[in-house]
């Protein structure tokens, strides 16, 4: 018998004041896309397969107001997720702790995430929960620190920090929950004060996976940081278009978007072979200006023989977000005699989801012939083209 599939819920930090932003409501009732900040964190989660609800968490004083506005957004836009409210407390960790009381005891992972940071991807949220294991109960989003940074007290420096050891954390941060509960109890017994529930976890002695954040990953804190939520100059979108191609004879089993074909014909290639997922990796270079797979990945290198082509695409995702990119779509056509591919389209949509961090119903996969004619159409070979539509925050 299988184990259960692990639950794992978000919980929404929104009930800080937001003092430092000397606006006329906290930052994250701010509007942004017709609906308050907070609502962008959930369209973000909502749209992974992994989350089964959200918890937000809201000024005591506003909570009923706050789960009214809720409630109307989610009948406009219905996810087909449950979800809670819980009142914020004084501190950041006693809001954490009250989001964690609320959630149903069979969730046993949750990210925990400040809703002033609206601009986070899936896939960032969705590579903190691939970090966790048995023996790594919490991971974390943090970018390497450039600049100078010195320790200063009472106006003088008292010291140069090594920055090669500094890293800005970020937020969604994930957690076993048995394990978040646990720290979040010894610091309710020892009066611990953290700014973050990773340092809480640090406390009971647990180690802390550290995985690439995002630059776009910014938080809204003053005036200032509240000109990116002006629609104006928030997005500028970007296009990338990737090609790949095959040839039928000995060599790998077929493999497409991460998925065996069983019974499908062999191809000739230096790494697996994927040509779906080569013309997506060719797409997502092109959104960034990064040359093509071949000069990335050369098939000269015997570094990558055989490799899976899923590696690629990770690493030219990675760099695709560094760069402020957020992926929103791809649009995926093989052009093929043999195989079919309608028995495989679900599985195929599936897994390249899950590697790009997005809801199915924004990866198309589709398949044609070219009517006999041609290597395709001879049965020789087989190719791919890929449209990806990204946004990059200006």
């Amino acid at each position: 018998m299988s184990a259960p599939s692990p639950s794992t819920w978000a919980v929404v930090l929104a009930a800080g004041s937001g003092s430092r932003m000397r606006a006329d409501r906290p930052k994250q009732f701010l509007e942004f896309e017709d609906a308050p900040l907070f609502w962008r964190s959930a369209q973000t989660f909502a749209g992974m397969p992994d989350i089964a609800g959200i918890v937000f968490v809201f000024p005591p004083a506003m909570l009923d107001a706050s789960a009214r506005i809720a409630e109307e957004l989610f009948s406009r836009q219905p996810f087909g997720l449950p979800w809670k409210t819980a009142p914020g407390g004084k501190r950041r960790q006693d809001s954490v702790a009250a989001g964690l009381a609320v959630l149903p005891k069979e969730c046993d992972t949750v990210l925990v995430h400040d809703s002033a940071r609206p601009f986070f991807s899936a896939g960032l949220a969705t590579r903190l929960l691939d970090a966790l294991s048995d023996e790594i109960p919490a991971a974390i989003p943090a970018l390497a620190v450039t600049d100078t940074v010195k320790e200063v007290e009472s106006g003088r420096v008292v010291r140069t920090l090594d920055r090669s050891r500094l890293y800005a954390v970020q937020t969604p941060q994930a957690f076993r929950r048995d394990v978040l509960e646990a720290a979040h109890e010894l610091s309710r017994s020892e009066n611990l004060e953290a700014t973050d529930d990773a340092s809480l976890v640090e406390a009971l002695g647990r180690p802390v996976a550290v995985v690439e954040g995002e630059s776009g990953n910014v938080k809204i804190t003053t005036p200032e940081d509240a000109r990116l939520l002006d629609k104006e100059a928030v997005m500028i979108p970007v296009t990338g278009f990737g090609y790949d191609v095959h040839k039928y004879g000995p060599g790998r089993p077929m493999v497409l978007g991460g998925v065996p074909i069983q019974g499908g014909p062999e191809v000739v290639a230096h790494s697996d072979g994927d040509v779906l997922l080569h013309a997506l990796t060719d797409a997502l270079l092109g959104c960034m200006g990064g040359g093509d797979i071949g000069q990335r990945f050369p098939d000269s290198d015997p570094a990558y023989a055989g490799m899976e082509s899923s590696l690629f695409l990770r690493e030219v995702l990675e760099d695709a977000r560094r760069s402020g990119l957020e992926i929103v779509h791809a649009d995926l056509t093989i052009i093929a005699q043999i195989p079919k591919v309608g028995p495989h389209r679900e599985r195929i949509v599936k897994n390249v989801a899950a590697l790009l961090g997005l809801p199915p119903e924004r990866v198309a996969v589709k398949a044609t012939t070219e009517e006999g004619l041609g290597f395709t159409g001879e049965k020789k070979g087989i190719k791919s083209v890929a449209v990806v539509t990204a946004v990059r925050r200006g």
